[in-house]
């Protein structure tokens, strides 16, 4: 959450779905062993203290896969069936 750029020297654009997404849940639960509220609450501590960014929020998985698309250096999440050859995938082991 405090890196901000890619070994690469790119900035790091990270893309969410709102709290109260299905997947965001999901997400947060099954791959980062958190609650989303918990994951709220790091960002909003980070923001304010000055030390991080807070995630983009998008609004669907379409705009999601758009944005991790078009934009140099993002990350974000979407489920399987989602996924087209205009994202590059990245697995996270449980």
């Amino acid at each position: 959450m405090r890196l901000r750029t890619w070994q690469s020297g790119v900035p790091i654009r990270v893309f969410v779905l709102p709290d109260d997404a299905p997947l965001h849940g999901i997400f947060a639960k099954k791959k980062l062993n958190v609650f989303p509220y918990q994951l709220r609450l790091a960002w909003d501590r980070l923001v304010y203290s000055g030390t991080g960014q807070a995630p983009l929020v998008v609004y669907s998985e379409e705009e999601m896969r758009t944005k991790i698309a078009t934009t140099p250096g993002s990350i974000g999440y979407l489920s399987e069936i989602k996924i087209d050859g205009s994202v590059q995938v990245v697995h996270i082991n449980e």
